[in-house]
């Protein structure tokens, strides 16, 4: 499987999952360790949408070089 045929938003919703074990292990152990855990998946996921997003202003071919 070739990784540029995934597109970015499909890659941040597959570590989405990443949450459900989380979950599992906040609850059958350490529940500390899994809300540190899951508050870092979850700002990982932000950054990617933020980052895979559509960009505000469009293209900048207007701008003259001077």
């Amino acid at each position: 499987m070739r990784t540029d045929s995934i597109s970015p938003r499909a890659a941040v919703v597959v570590g989405a999952l990443a949450l459900a074990p989380i979950v599992w292990y906040g609850l059958t152990r350490s529940g500390t360790a899994g809300v540190f855990s899951a508050i870092n998946v979850v700002v990982i996921i932000a950054a990617l949408l933020v980052a895979t997003g559509p960009t505000k202003g469009g293209d900048h071919h207007d701008h003259v070089s001077a």
